[in-house]
């Protein structure tokens, strides 16, 4: 694979350029070579970091763990990997018990209001 442009880089990613950019100042991208004119040149791994970026994200995993996931120490450590996903689940799954509290609320305030001449549901009605 030749050297890409950052525009061909982001088309080949289903980035924005800017993304790249961004994702350059955090540290997620390494700072390409550049040819003598300054324009930067990407080659294979930085397409792979940058569709590992996606897939992380897409996951739930913020930019910060992310860098996390691809730092030196833990990228080629399972272990390290395996708590760093183990953490997420468990945040996932704390997450999941809030909603469902929410949702067990909002159900019983739907049947109270169910009754339009419910006195408890008149507390969420705006005044003036």
């Amino acid at each position: 694979m030749e050297a890409l442009s950052i525009g061909q880089l982001a088309e080949a990613a289903g980035v924005h350029i800017e993304t790249i950019r961004y994702y350059e100042r955090r540290g997620l991208l390494p700072e390409p070579p550049r040819t003598s004119s300054g324009y930067r040149q990407y080659g294979p791994d930085d397409l792979w970091r940058l569709e590992f970026i996606g897939r992380a994200k897409a996951l739930g995993f913020t930019l910060t763990e992310v860098g996390g996931l691809l730092s030196d120490g833990t990228r080629d450590d399972p272990i390290s990997v395996r708590v760093m996903v183990q953490r997420k689940l468990e945040a996932i799954e704390q997450r999941q018990r809030e909603l469902a509290g929410v949702r067990t609320r909002l159900a019983r305030l739907a049947d109270i209001c169910a009754d339009p001449d419910s006195e408890d549901c008149g507390a969420l009605r705006v005044t003036s």
